[in-house]
């Protein structure tokens, strides 16, 4: 019973990164498409400013709890996507930099040099992040000793690839909306107009992706165990309807929300999907590491329960209060003091 709760807080941790993290991530790779003069990028960077920091601490606590929850998949996870994973840690160094520094330059040049780093930052990992999760669907080629018998090129497989491009139209759309609803005049249309012409491409990855999975996955056996998970994704297609309906609307704030009840249900899509195992082996099945093969002892997962309870409200509530106090009307230039 504590295996399954903790395999479910693992998934909600992750869904809720790619929900907060998603959008900036999304808005960071298309900023030089987006913003066209100075005075535009600094709106552009004002707008996820107060957030992208924050949104990360979600991307620790997830992996934090594969550690301590799930130590054996921790273990085996980490070293068999060691490369992956070193190019997303250096990605997130260097955007943070780009946040921090751009805003201390005078040279134009600089100021550009660091656009440019954003962009390709905040690009590669949303792509790492879809090639690394549409493997775990997959399952990654590791033995019982959890020795990996392949290399990077192997993870870049079509399966992969497809998961890598889901997740950059994914939060591309989503940093998009987040824009049109924090901005005004030209800034705002841009970014509407590029949501528009980008949410045509994510539902074509999006019916693609879920096609792909039943020939490459088995991610489906458990749906087809519980019809009643089949719930799930169809969520997930009618809040990628509503974003479109919403957006046509020009309601900003609700296609947002849309957006994120989308990446939420792929999310949760493939969580539903993996139960109970969180690190399937494509070699050999005895190798798969479930919620219950890998998980910390029942005392540990109990402890670790208590302080999730009490500190997880604590958190949610802070950012709550956060998005509350920073999201309210356009992130104009210059809005904040700090760097940006």
């Amino acid at each position: 019973m504590l295996e399954t709760i903790w395999f479910i807080i693992w998934g909600v941790l992750w869904t809720v990164y790619f929900v907060l993290d998603g959008f900036d991530l999304g808005l960071g790779a298309l900023m030089p498409a987006l913003a066209k003069t100075e005075e535009e990028k600094r709106t552009v960077y004002n707008s996820m400013g107060p957030f992208w920091d924050g949104n990360e601490v979600w991307l620790i606590t997830a992996g934090g709890v594969t550690f301590a929850a799930f130590p054996g998949t921790y273990a085996v996870m980490f070293s068999t996507l060691y490369a992956p994973l070193l190019w997303l840690l250096f990605a997130l160094i260097f955007r943070g930099i780009a946040m921090e520094y751009r805003g201390h330059m005078e040279s134009e040049r600089w100021r550009g040099f660091w656009d440019l780093v954003l962009s390709a930052a905040s690009f590669l990992p949303a792509l790492l992040l879809g090639v690394a999760f549409a493997n775990i669907f997959q399952g990654v080629p590791f033995d019982t000793r959890g020795v990996f018998h392949g290399s990077l090129l192997t993870l870049l497989n079509p399966y992969g690839l497809l998961g890598g491009v889901l997740f950059v139209l994914l939060f591309m759309v989503h940093g998009c909306l987040w824009l049109a609803a924090r901005s005004t005049g030209a800034l705002r249309d841009r970014a509407a107009a590029l949501a528009g012409r980008l949410w045509w491409a994510l539902a074509a990855a999006a019916v693609a992706f879920f096609a792909a999975s039943w020939k490459a996955t088995s991610l489906y056996a458990n749906y087809l165990a519980a019809p009643a998970l089949f719930l799930i994704p169809a969520v997930a297609v009618a809040a990628l309807l509503a974003t479109r309906f919403f957006l046509g609307q020009g309601r900003w704030w609700r296609a947002w929300t849309a957006s994120a009840v989308t990446i939420a249900g792929a999310a949760f899509f493939g969580v539903a999907g993996l139960y109970p195992a969180l690190y399937p082996s494509s070699l050999d099945p005895a190798a798969t590491l479930t919620a219950f093969n890998s998980s910390s002892s029942p005392l540990t997962l109990k402890i670790m329960l208590g302080v999730a309870l009490v500190l997880v409200p604590v958190v949610i509530a802070y950012q709550a209060w956060t998005y509350r106090t920073f999201a309210a009307g356009p992130a104009e230039a210059g809005g904040h003091e700090e760097g940006y």
